[in-house]
This record gives structure tokens, C-alpha cells and sequence, in this order.
């Protein structure tokens, strides 16, 4: 409705100056509540920038450059998150986390409000003002997606487990209420948040699928080998970041030899290589035996860790934003970032479940089932893009669609070169 320039600086605001107010927390629930509207700011950011990046440049090989940058800035983000984190821990308070966090989030924004185009103008000549928000859809998924996620994460807490009435019920009306929203979607919604046509694109329905078991063993992976680092093998929290160094610079790497090669090698088959990282990563861990080298477990783990969200990232960015036309950019934004974090959140509550039935076997068992089960959900990943997904090598044709119309108005208002 008004372009991905308006959201993006307005995410990175927002996401700002929850960062200041979680560092000033005085309990936990100021903590929790200042880091769920964070979220609604990194919701809106990582979207809108999906969203200018696909309507700026069309299919082919700069594309492809483009956004393996792009994606090779998710481990290096990840990386100085931790450096930051583990910086905080050992030498300064907890507080420093956010506050570091702030800062580098206002560069972002200083940058840009001076140098990303603004494309509200454009948005509007092409929409005419006649896209209208889907409230009702809105109202459906958001309530919708809480209480069953809330419900499979607090499982493995509440008293009686799944048999605790809080539980079955916010998950039975969860899903009751997500019924709602995909009628909403396919027969109210005159816009809908998430038209049934995304999904007539082909592959797109078991591409997602296996984006959403890939994605929740990344985040079973962060959280168990932070934890197991941690609490089992004792480190400290700069030698963690130390762990994970190979994890950003690999992450800059595979990103970049991806974007150089995904005209010559076909999708599928990068997907595939990726979705054996995600294999290799989590079982590497979990087949540790204690005291094992560095070098023979962990280093390679993290490589493989690297390889799988990369090339992953990469390929199914580039492959939504070419598929999808330009009124729909924001809507391939919002998908591939909503199924990353949908299956973290999604796969966490599983794997915290799996751990709390070995619990009594001690806390190294505990994270090696969690692990465990991310190999699981790794190897269904990999099956799915072997059986029911084919990407083609990228192709270097134009699509004016894709890109905003550059003439010398929109040069001045867009702040294009």
C-alpha cells in the first residue's frame, strides 16, 4: 500500500527503541514485553527490505550478487550478536547487549534515510490507493498463530504436558481461528494478506514446507549448541563466540560463491547440498563424545551450519521475489521471513518437548535428543526437495516489471543514482 521505504525505516525505529527499553529492564516480564515489540519491528524491516531489494533489481546475475550480500549479512549479523552478547557477559553488564544492539541499529537507520530509494510514490501511481488492508485476516492469523504456538512451546512446562487443559484448548482454538483466516483469505478478503495465488506458483507449496522443517533446525541448532556449550562442555562466553567464528565467515563466503554461481548450477541442486548441512550440522554435535577436538566435531558443525541457511536463504529469496509480480514483493518478503521464523518458533517447542523426556537422564542427554530430533527434521527437508521440488538455474532476462521505472522524477524522489 505504500512501498517497503516507509516500513523498513519505521521497523528499524521501532526495533531501535525497544532495544534501549529492554536495556533498561527492572524484571523479566519488562524484559519479555520489550522483546516481543521488538519483533514487530523486525518483522516489518527484514520484509520491506526483501520487498526493495526484489522490486530494484530483476532476474539475473546482479540479482543474484545482490542478495547473497544480502544473505551473507545474516551470519555476520548473527556472528557480532554473539561477539556482543559474550562481550557483555564477561566484561561489561547485560544491559551493553541491547545498548550495543541500539547503536548499531540507528547506523542502519541513518544510512538508510540518506541512501535507500524511496519507492512510496511509486506504490502509490500502481496501486491507485485501491489495495485495502485485510483487517479480518489480520485479526484471524495473528491470534491464530500465538495460541498454537504458545501452546506447543509452554508444552513440555505445564503441569500434566499435553494433557493440561490450558494447553489442548489454546491449541484447538488456535487452530479453530486459523480455519477462519484461510476462509477469510480465499473467500472474504477483497486484498488478502495471503492470496491463494502464491500458492498456484509451482513447487511453492512443498518449497515451503521444506523451508519451514529447514528453518526450525536452525533454530533448535543455535539454541542446543549454545546451551551445550555452555552448560555441558563449560566455556566461557568469549570462547563460545570463538566457536562460532566459523560460522560468520563461512557465512560470507558460501553467500558470495553462491551468488557467482547460481546461473551455472540449478537450484535444486544447491538446495540440496544446503539441506546436508543441515543434516550434518545438529548430528556432528550430538555424536561429540566428551572432550572431543574442536577441529573434528564442532568446526566442521559449523561450517555445515553455515552452508545450509546461506545457500537456503539465497536461493528461496531470490526464487520468491522472481516469481512473484511487483505489487507482490511485500508479500514475498513477509512469507520468507514469516516461515524462518515460524519454524524456529514452531520447531523449538518440539525439540524442547523431545528434551523434556529424557530429562531425568541428564542435561547432556537432554540436548542430545533436542539435536536429534533436528536431524530428523532435517532429513524430511531433504526429502521433500528431492521429491517434489526442481529449481533451474538462474536466468539473466529482463523484467522491467521487477524494478522501478527510472526517470529523471523518479530519480529526484526516489533518491536513485
Amino acid at each position: 500500500m505504500y512501498g517497503g521505504y516507509i516500513v523498513y525505516t519505521v521497523g528499524l525505529a521501532w526495533h531501535m527503541i525497544w532495544a534501549l527499553i529492554a536495556g533498561f529492564s527492572q524484571n523479566e516480564l519488562m524484559m519479555n514485553f520489550s522483546r516481543a515489540f521488538q519483533g514487530f519491528g523486525l518483522a516489518a524491516f527484514l520484509s520491506a527490505g526483501l520487498m526493495l531489494l526484489g522490486s530494484i533489481y530483476p532476474p539475473g546475475r546482479r540479482k543474484n550478487v545482490v542478495f547473497s550480500i544480502y544473505g551473507a549479512c545474516a551470519p555476520i549479523g548473527f556472528f557480532l550478536g554473539i561477539f556482543s552478547s559474550g562481550l557483555a557477559g564477561q566484561y561489561l553488564s547485560w544491559r551493553w547487549y541491547f545498548w550495543i544492539g541500539a547503536i548499531l541499529i540507528s547506523l542502519s537507520l541513518g544510512t538508510a534515510l540518506f541512501y535507500v530509494p524511496n519507492d512510496f510514490q511509486y506504490r502509490r501511481q500502481v496501486t491507485k490507493s485501491k489495495v485495502q488492508m485485510d483487517w479480518l485476516g489480520a485479526a484471524c492469523f495473528i491470534p491464530g498463530l500465538v495460541l498454537v504456538t504458545f501452546a506447543i512451546t509452554d508444552s513440555a512446562h505445564a503441569p500434566d504436558k499435553w494433557k493440561t487443559p490450558y494447553i489442548y484448548i489454546c491449541l484447538i482454538a488456535g487452530i479453530l481461528i486459523l480455519a477462519a483466516g484461510i476462509y477469510v483469505e480465499g473467500w472474504v478478503a477483497k486484498d488478502p494478506l495471503l492470496p491463494f495465488e502464491l500458492f498456484a506458483v509451482p513447487q511453492m507449496k512443498p518449497l515451503l514446507l521444506a523451508l519451514f522443517f529447514s528453518y526450525g533446525v536452525l533454530g533448535i541448532w543455535l539454541l542446543y549448541v549454545t546451551f551445550y556449550a555452555e552448560n555441558v562442555l563449560m566455556a566461557s562466553p568469549l570462547r563460545i563466540v570463538a566457536w562460532f567464528v566459523p560460522f560468520g565467515l563461512g557465512g560470507l563466503f558460501f553467500s558470495l560463491i553462491g551468488g557467482m554461481i547460481l546461473h551455472l548450477v540449478p537450484g535444486t541442486i544447491l538446495l540440496v547440498i544446503a539441506g546436508i548441512g543441515w543434516i550434518l550440522a545438529p548430528l556432528l554435535i550430538a555424536i561429540a563424545p566428551i572432550g572431543a577436538s574442536y577441529w573434528e566435531f564442532t568446526f566442521p558443525a559449523m561450517i555445515c551450519g553455515t552452508l545450509g541457511v546461506d545457500i537456503t536463504y539465497n536461493i528461496t529469496n531470490i526464487f520468491l521475489t522472481t516469481s512473484l509480480p511487483v505489487h507482490q514483493q511485500g508479500l514475498a518478503g513477509a512469507v520468507a521471513n514469516s516461515i524462518l521464523f515460524l519454524g524456529i518458533s514452531f520447531f523449538l517447542g518440539f525439540a524442547d518437548f523431545t528434551a523434556g523426556q529424557v530429562i531425568d537422564k541428564g542435561t547432556r542427554k537432554t540436548y542430545q535428543a533436542a539435536l536429534w530430533f533436528a536431524v530428523g527434521c532435517a532429513s524430511v527437508a531433504v526429502v521433500l526437495l528431492l521429491a517434489f521440488v526442481k529449481i533451474d538455474k538462474a536466468k539473466s532476462e529482463a523484467a522491467t516489471e521487477n524494478q522501478f521505472e527510472i526517470t529523471e522524477e523518479t530519480k529526484v524522489d526516489n533518491k536513485l543514482p
